[in-house]
């Protein structure tokens, strides 16, 4: 099989297990694919590059738009004045910001993530009159990161490390100790935790 969307490469986590051969190749690809999609949910995000899509948003806020992940500036902005159907303005880049500012986020290189409104248009909010949580907002751009972070490309390394010698441990045990039976507390690795934590999205409503 091949890796889909992985964040780290066979050869690397082959590297981490000090393995040479292609005996467990499909273990292992399957380890890093399991890692990756596992890294996407606890950060609630995810870093990989899904291509040029529409996809639409709603927002509470006339002046800015929390959206899905960008990686790149070339955006298509369009609103929906009456929540129609239709897609009756479209904004040009003067209209509206990118945001974080200059892709950073706290010194950590960052996707676009936010739309801030700096022209002749306002974002339709959601209202008695159009419903809330309607999709006003429909944003055409390239999806994802423009770059897997070097952090999360680690942490992936490592947790499909712990994923693949799973194999090892039946029912959990990972081994006997002085007091029996040492098993599997945590599947999530700590280390893997702390080096996703600064990417890791609160929940909102879009």
């Amino acid at each position: 099989m091949a890796i889909t969307n992985g964040y780290c490469t066979l050869a690397q986590v082959k590297a981490a297990l000090r393995i040479s051969d292609s005996t467990d190749d499909t273990l292992l690809e399957g380890s890093v694919e399991s890692a990756s999609r596992l890294i996407d949910g606890y950060a609630m995000r995810s870093f990989y590059n899904a291509g040029t899509a529409s996809r639409v948003f709603s927002t509470n806020d006339s002046l800015y738009v929390q959206t899905d992940d960008m990686g790149g500036t070339a955006i298509t902005l369009e609103t929906s004045t009456l929540g129609d159907g239709t897609w009756d303005v479209t904004w040009t880049a003067t209209d509206y910001q990118l945001e974080p500012l200059n892709g950073t986020l706290d010194g950590i290189t960052w996707a676009y993530d936010r739309i801030r409104a700096v022209g002749d248009y306002v974002f339709p909010t959601n209202s008695v009159l159009l419903g809330e949580g309607q999709a006003l907002v429909k944003v055409t751009a390239v999806w994802g990161w423009p770059a897997i972070p070097k952090a999360i490309e680690t942490a992936t390394i490592i947790q499909a490390t712990r994923i693949f010698k799973r194999f090892d441990s039946p029912l959990g045990v990972a081994g006997f100790g002085d007091f029996g039976a040492v098993r599997v507390s945590r599947f999530l690795d700590p280390d893997v935790e702390q080096l996703v934590q600064p990417y890791r999205k609160m929940r909102n409503v879009k």
